[in-house]
């Protein structure tokens, strides 16, 4: 199987708390009066607040409910694999997708777009080998985040690149700042595995032979990727390996942190007086996309955000689900607040000073992050080698090797390669 993208564009792109609402507290006339709605997804703003845009429909004989967890990626193809489901709809990305195709595990959505689905823009739909197994939300991308007063208070310019951010980790270190100036969404997992994703691009390197599902990262390139790893967590704090995007933003808030590479979407929380200084959000500020080495290559992908629905859910539910999430992201979930959560692809949306990053990120001509069948199978094998590495306990050559191997056993047992 080598299943296509098309639909989604970067012209298009320009262009755990869990939740129970049977009764939202502004009920819509979502036209739907049966049926139950049950959504897995990640815990960021924006998708906070679609979901509680979903919750508006719950009335009468629909329920609405939302999983919206971290863990959503470990949990979406169990829950969608039961008949009934326990999730109707999992809001996925271009990574996440894959794995709920390659379970059979979300239904085509074209009959349901033609029947309801209007509202809902042409370059929203993630049409996959002539089906439309998804509908598009927002853009996403990580990007640099600084501390504007720490560079100024030290005559450091805003960096450009990796080799200037351990530069300016260096300086800031050394006056005594800050002991460990960098944060990174570094976990062991998914997030390891996505950070060299984009230090591996940024260095000019391909994942697969051309045509194949054969793996090429133990080169030159994916050294170097996990050589600038390694020196960028040396300025990290220590338990960085435990850090995902929660956490750095944590240490961010509480002043530790003065750069980082950061998700887009998790960018304005960080700007807000809750939860930190006031020398910290006043002082946060948005950078583009960092490059590395000579390629010329950003070092970051570019994502979208969209929603699915369950294979096994019944009609009634399929289509509760469906108009609950496009009545979801109609321009009135668009407002003060919620402008400045994502880049919306969403009509009415006004772009605001804190996307300028994923909006540089685009101009840029960052490269979107591969969505193929089988590399699932390869971000889960970096996510589960790469730390002894970084730990001091394996050569790069060495986490490389067992990189392959791990993928390409899971790639044969998949059907993938021979």
């Amino acid at each position: 199987m080598n299943k296509t993208l098309r639909g989604l564009t970067l012209s298009a792109l320009l262009g755990g708390s869990a939740l129970a609402m049977t009764a939202g507290a502004a009920l819509a006339d979502c036209g739907i009066t049966e049926g139950r709605v049950s959504i897995i997804g990640n815990e960021f703003p924006a998708i906070q607040a679609v979901a509680a845009r979903a919750a508006e429909c719950a009335a009468g004989g629909v329920e609405v409910n939302a999983n919206l967890t971290s863990q959503h990626q470990t949990l979406n193809v169990a829950g969608m694999s039961t008949t009934p489901p326990e999730y109707t709809s999992a809001i996925i990305a271009n990574s996440s997708i894959v794995a709920l195709i390659n379970d059979d595990v979300i239904r085509p959505l074209n009959d349901l777009v033609a029947a309801h689905g209007e509202g809902i823009q042409p370059h929203q739909l993630i049409t996959i080998d002539g089906d439309i197994m998804a509908v598009a939300f927002m853009a996403n991308a990580q990007h640099l985040v600084y501390r504007e007063d720490v560079l100024n208070d030290l005559g450091l310019a805003v960096p450009t690149t990796y080799e200037e951010v351990l530069a300016a980790a260096e300086q800031i270190r050394a006056a005594g700042v800050m002991q460990y100036p960098v944060g990174g969404a570094y976990a062991a997992g998914w997030n390891l595995a996505q950070e060299f994703v984009n230090m591996y691009l940024g260095h000019g390197g391909q994942f697969f032979a051309p045509g194949s599902a054969e793996v090429t990262i133990n080169n030159e390139a994916g050294v170097a990727a996990l050589e600038m790893m390694a020196a960028l967590s040396a300025y990290m704090n220590p338990d960085f390996l435990t850090h995902d995007s929660n956490a750095t933003s944590t240490e961010w808030m509480a002043g530790n942190v003065a750069l980082m590479n950061m998700w887009g979407s998790r960018t304005q929380v960080l700007m807000e007086p809750e939860g930190s200084a006031p020398e910290v959000h006043t002082n946060t500020r948005v950078g583009g996309p960092l490059m590395v080495g000579d390629s010329g290559v950003p070092a970051t992908t570019l994502w979208w955000d969209g929603w699915t629905v369950a294979k096994n859910a019944s009609d009634a539910d399929a289509e509760a689900t469906f108009r609950a999430l496009a009545h979801a992201i109609q321009p009135g979930l668009l407002n003060d607040e919620t402008q400045a959560m994502a880049v919306w692809m969403i009509e009415g949306y006004e772009p605001t000073p804190v996307s300028s990053g994923v909006l540089a990120t685009i101009s840029a001509q960052a490269q979107p992050y591969p969505m193929l069948p089988y590399m699932g199978l390869l971000h889960t094998a970096l996510g589960d080698n790469i730390a002894p590495f970084l730990q001091g306990r394996a050569s790069a050559t060495e986490v490389l090797e067992a990189v392959e191997a791990a993928y390409t056993s899971a790639a044969r047992e998949r059907g993938f390669l021979n």
